[in-house]
């Protein structure tokens, strides 16, 4: 039980990935009219510790905010095993100059207590860095709740069978940037490549035509061995005169606006067995993925989203 608890605890300190006011602020400067009006909820952000909070606190009147919730969340007594400060969860909320109430939290400030998800029901929109473990249950939550979001977590979340589909069905779309350092709790800079902001914000980029240069050639942009798309490797190689589908890099995600390309799906979950076409000692074996050939053997690629052409 003790080992188990410690991993436990290991886990949750690993979701601690404090963002940096900077990178909050070249973010949000894109979406400053959306924000106007709004009453804004920060459900995972200690109001004295979270730059999220220092943000709106500082730009509240420039944002034109109608009102700043933010909960902090109370350590559990596992976190006390290695933790000696007892924090006591509480909600700010400010509406204005002056004008500020701190109240404590009977549930704790977990954003799932139903003290917070009241909270989230006032607000319009939701702005934090989730927790990376808790990711899936958290977009639930949102999308249950049908709010507008500006969020950070891993890119890796459309690989999530839960995830995917919101990206597909154009209810949920990237960000502008990808921030590549945090802060620990010990105050050490911790860089991950794997992080962006989500959202369902409007963004300019979705309104975007991508220009393609690219002519189709069958040498250049093979069809992959188990499903019936061709492989491509780079988005800005996307051929221009190819109206079937196509399985692109997710770095594609960047650069897709809904009128001009249809999400089909992902790779991982369309994928035939690649046994069904090779003999077996020909590919490396792993879970579900697009094979192209390869002298006498068949490449295993990275994941890839199948797209194809809106009809003009």
């Amino acid at each position: 039980m003790a080992n188990s608890s410690l991993r436990s605890a290991q886990r949750a300190k690993n979701d601690e990935f404090y963002t940096r006011f900077d990178d909050i602020q070249v973010e949000l400067n894109h979406y400053r009219d959306q924000f106007k009006g709004k009453v804004v909820y920060c459900n995972c952000d200690d109001p004295a510790e979270s730059a999220f909070a220092d943000f709106f606190k500082l730009n509240f009147d420039y944002y034109g905010l109608k009102k700043l919730i933010c909960t902090r969340y109370a350590k559990s007594d596992l976190f006390l095993q290695f933790d000696s400060v007892r924090r006591i969860g509480y909600k700010l909320e400010i509406t204005g100059k002056d004008k500020c109430e701190k109240t404590d939290l009977a549930g704790g400030g977990d954003f799932r207590s139903r003290e917070c998800i009241d909270l989230l029901q006032e607000a319009d929109i939701v702005c934090t860095n989730p927790p990376f473990s808790l990711f899936r249950e958290y977009i639930h939550q949102l999308m249950y709740y049908q709010k507008k979001f500006l969020i950070i977590g891993s890119i890796n979340a459309i690989t999530y069978k839960e995830f995917f589909p919101l990206i597909r069905d154009n209810k949920v779309w990237s960000g502008y940037t990808k921030p590549k350092e945090f802060m620990n709790p010990d105050g050490k800079i911790e860089k991950l490549g794997n992080v962006q902001w989500w959202t369902n914000l409007d963004t300019t980029k979705r309104h975007e035509l991508l220009t393609l240069y690219e002519t189709y050639t069958s040498d250049k942009y093979p069809f992959y061995t188990n499903y019936d798309a061709i492989n491509v490797d780079k988005t800005v190689e996307i051929p221009k005169d190819f109206d079937g589908k196509m399985g692109v890099p997710i770095s594609f995600l960047d650069k897709y606006n809904p009128d001009q390309f249809e999400i089909i799906g992902y790779s991982r979950e369309v994928a035939r067995p690649i046994s069904e076409f090779a003999n077996e000692g020909t590919y490396v074996q792993g879970g579900p993925a697009f094979y192209i050939p390869d002298g006498k053997k068949f490449k295993r690629l990275y994941g890839r989203i199948v797209i194809k052409r809106k009809e003009k």
